[in-house]
C-alpha cells in the first residue's frame, strides 16, 4: 500500500503535494518523493528514503516551483527502501514520470523486453517498468501512451503519470487499489484517498477498476481502457480530514478489519495460478538457489518462529504444512527458542513469521537457528526489515501498513501465505495430486469474497458486544486447527478491551477449565463444519449444562448449534482447511466492538506497542 497525490492548477504545487503526502503517510513511510514541471517546462524530481520529514529537508535545500506535479509515499514491495527506489520514477530521457501503488506481476519479462529496446533501468522496482512502457508508446499524447502501457501489464495498480511534452495534465488509472479525483475551480487533484483533497474540495469522483482519468486545470475526463467516455457522478464528502484518513472509520483497527478482503487478495496476486491450479513462490531460496523439487524433497524439518498473534498463525501453519506437505513442523515462541538448546537436523529450515520484521525476540531466534545450521525463511509485511535481510527467502504478505496495535489484516494475510507455502511444498514434494492442489487453489481464491460476506454481519456483532461488554472473564474453545483461532480471539479481546480471556482446546476443558464455568460466563465455541464438528458440539453441550453464556461461531445455516446456544455468529461455508481464516474475522470484530463499548483506546491499547524491538 502506497500513497499517491497529484495536482494541476494555478497555485504552487509543492506545498499542496507535501501537505497531501502528510495526510497519506499512514499508507507507507519507507520513502517519499515528488515531481514538478517547473516554470521553464523542465521536469524536476526530489526523493528521500525514510519518512516524509527527510523529503522536506531535501526540499528546503533544493526548492521546487511549479503548478502541476505528483507525489508519492512508499510502502515497499519490490526493491529495498532507498532513495533510488523511491517514487516518482522517470524514463531514460527524464521527460515522463510515474507514481504507482500496487504490484506488477510480469515486470521482469517486460523489463527484459524494454532493456533490449534500449531503455536503461536504474532501480529494483516493478514500477519503473511502467514509466518505460509509457515512454516506449509516447507519441506526443500521454493518455494514449498510458492506455497502451496498461494493456501490457499484469497485476494490480493505481498510477498517476505526467509528461513534459504533454503539459498541464495528469493521467491516472486504476485496477485494484483505490484512486480518487478531486474537483476544484481551475484546479483538480488525484489521490489514493479523499484525505488530502478535503481542505481544497469536497466534490470527488471515485474511479472504478479499468478506468482512466485525464486531469487538467479546466477538465476531468474519465474513459475506460478502450477509450470510451464514462459518465461519472461526483460525490459530496462530509468527512473531516482526520476521519478521512481512517477511510471514514472511527478507528484504524476497524478500518484494517474491513481492509482484509483487499489485503488477502493482494497476498495471493502473482502466486496463485488458477488456470494451472498451482502455487508459485519464487521468493523461497536455499543457499542462493530457488527452492526446487530436489531441495524440497530433502527438507527434514521446518521450525516456525513467531511471537504474539504471529505465533497463533504459526500454529495453524503447522497443521497445514504437516497434513498437506508431509513435512515435520515445530512451532516455537521467538522468545523461548534460544533457551531450550533446540536440536536442528541437517536440511532444516527456520521460518519466522512477523508483521514488522523487527521483533527482537523473533530476530534472535532466527540468528540462533542460523548458527545451528538451518536455512532461514520469513513471512513478513515490511520490505527491507531486518527479518527480510537475515532470511534466505521472504514471502511478503502485502497487507500494507497496519496502524492499529492489535493485529488484524496482518494475521489473515500471514495465514493466506502459510497456506500457499503448504501447497507449494506439497506440489514440490509430490504429496498431493495435481487435482487436489487445484481444488485447494480454487478454494483459497474465493476466500477474499467470503471475508467480504463475513464482514456484513457487523450489526449483529455490535448488539452482542453490547450484551457482553460488562463481563470480566471469557473462555474461547476450539479444536484442531481452530484451537489457535480460539487463542487469537481471546488475545484480541485481552489486547483491546482489557477483559481477561483464555483460549483452550475444547477437548481439554474437562481437564480443569470446566471448573471455571458458572452461570452466564461467556464461552465462545469456534465450531464451523469440519472434522471436529461433532466433538465440538458435545463440548458446547457440556457448557450448556453448566449454564454458561454460550456463543457459537458456526457455518451459515447450522441449526443444531443454534438450538443450544445463546447467540450465533456465522461464517460462509468453505473448505474446512480454510475455516481458520474466515473464523478469525468476526472474532476481531467482536473484540473491537466490546472495547468500544467499554471506552478503551482501541488503536493504542495500554502498555502495548506495534513492534516490540526489545527483549
Amino acid at each position: 500500500m502506497c500513497g499517491i497525490i497529484g495536482y494541476v492548477g494555478n497555485k504552487p504545487a509543492v506545498p499542496i503535494l507535501v501537505n497531501g503526502l502528510k495526510q497519506l503517510e499512514y499508507r507507507g513511510y519507507d520513502s517519499a518523493g515528488l515531481a514538478v514541471v517547473n516554470m521553464n517546462g523542465s521536469l524536476e524530481v526530489r526523493r528521500a528514503a525514510g519518512k516524509l520529514e527527510n523529503l522536506e529537508a531535501v526540499l528546503e535545500n533544493k526548492p521546487l516551483v511549479g503548478s502541476f506535479g505528483v507525489g508519492h509515499t512508499r510502502w515497499a514491495t519490490h526493491g529495498v527502501p532507498s532513495e533510488e527506489n523511491a517514487h516518482p520514477h522517470r524514463d531514460s530521457e527524464g521527460k515522463i514520470v510515474v507514481v504507482h501503488n500496487g504490484i506488477i506481476e510480469n515486470y521482469l519479462p517486460l523489463r527484459e523486453r524494454l532493456t533490449a529496446s534500449g531503455h536503461q533501468f536504474v532501480t529494483d522496482t516493478d514500477t519503473e517498468t511502467i514509466v518505460h512502457l509509457v515512454s516506449e508508446y509516447f507519441e506526443g499524447e500521454l493518455e494514449g501512451a498510458v492506455r497502451r502501457a496498461l494493456e501490457d501489464l499484469t497485476g494490480i495498480y493505481a498510477i498517476a503519470a505526467m509528461a513534459v511534452d504533454d503539459p498541464q495534465k495528469i493521467v491516472a488509472a486504476r485496477q485494484g487499489p483505490p484512486l480518487v479525483v478531486g474537483l476544484g475551480n481551475g484546479q483538480h487533484f488525484v489521490s489514493s484517498d479523499v484525505t488530502p483533497i478535503l481542505s481544497h474540495s469536497r466534490r470527488v469522483i471515485f474511479l472504478d477498476d479499468g478506468q482512466i482519468a485525464t486531469v487538467s486545470p479546466d477538465e476531468v475526463k474519465v474513459t475506460d481502457l478502450s477509450g470510451n467516455l464514462v459518465e461519472t457522478e461526483p460525490q459530496q464528502i462530509s468527512w473531516d480530514p482526520v476521519t478521512a484518513q481512517k477511510g471514514g472509520y472511527r478507528h484504524f483497527m476497524l478500518k484494517e478489519i474491513n481492509e482484509q478482503p483487499e489485503a488477502v487478495r493482494d497476498s495471493l496476486v502473482g502466486r496463485l495460478e488458477r488456470g494451472a491450479g498451482t502455487v508459485d513462490l519464487p521468493e523461497l531460496e536455499i543457499a542462493g538457489k530457488t527452492l526446487d523439487k530436489k531441495m524440497a524433497g530433502s527438507l527434514s524439518k521446518l521450525f516456525l518462529l513467531a511471537c504474539g498473534t504471529s505465533w497463533h498463525a504459526a500454529l495453524v501453519g503447522k497443521f497445514w504444512i504437516e497434513s498437506l506437505a508431509q513435512l515435520p513442523v515445530e512451532v516455537d515462541y521467538g522468545s523461548e527458542f534460544r533457551y531450550r538448546d533446540p536440536l536442528v537436523p541437517e536440511n532444516a529450515v527456520a521460518l519466522s513469521i512477523t508483521q514488522s520484521g523487527e521483533t527482537a525476540d523473533t530476530l534472535a531466534a532466527m540468528r540462533e537457528a542460523k548458527e545451528k545450521g538451518a536455512s532461514l525463511w520469513t513471512i513478513c509485511n515490511v520490505v527491507g526489515s531486518m527479518a527480510t535481510r537475515l532470511a534466505d527467502g521472504t514471502i511478503h504478505t502485502h497487507a500494507g501498513p497496519e496502524i492499529g496495535v492489535a493485529s488484524t489484516k496482518a494475521f489473515t494475510t500471514q495465514l493466506a501465505c502459510l497456506y500457499q507455502l503448504a501447497l507449494r511444498l506439497a506440489q514440490l514434494r509430490g504429496t498431493l495430486a495435481l487435482n487436489e492442489i487445484r481444488a485447494r487453489v480454487e478454494g483459497l481464491a474465493h476466500i477474499p469474497t467470503a471475508i467480504e460476506h463475513t464482514l456484513r454481519q457487523e450489526t449483529k456483532l455490535v448488539e452482542l458486544a453490547h450484551r457482553l461488554s460488562s463481563r470480566q472473564n471469557f473462555l474461547y474453545l476450539g479444536r484442531g486447527m481452530l484451537y489457535p483461532i480460539a487463542l487469537e480471539g481471546a488475545l484480541k479481546l485481552k489486547e483491546v478491551s482489557y477483559i481477561h480471556a483464555e483460549g483452550y482446546p475444547a477437548g481439554e476443558m474437562k481437564h480443569g477449565p470446566i471448573a471455571l464455568i458458572e452461570k452466564r460466563l461467556p464461552v465462545l465455541g469456534v465450531a464451523p463444519q469440519g472434522p471436529w464438528y461433532e466433538k465440538m458440539f458435545s463440548n458446547l453441550q457440556e457448557v450448556r449444562a453448566r449454564e454458561g453464556y454460550l456463543v457459537g461461531l458456526v457455518t451459515e445455516g447450522d441449526t443444531r448449534v443454534a438450538d443450544i446456544v445463546d447467540a450465533v455468529i456465522e461464517v460462509p461455508e468453505c473448505a474446512p482447511e480454510l475455516a481458520p481464516i474466515l473464523c478469525s474475522v468476526p472474532l476481531q470484530q467482536l473484540a473491537y466492538h466490546i472495547a468500544v463499548h467499554r471506552g478503551c483506546d482501541v488503536d493504542q491499547p495500554r502498555n502495548l506497542a506495534k513492534s516490540v524491538t526489545v527483549e
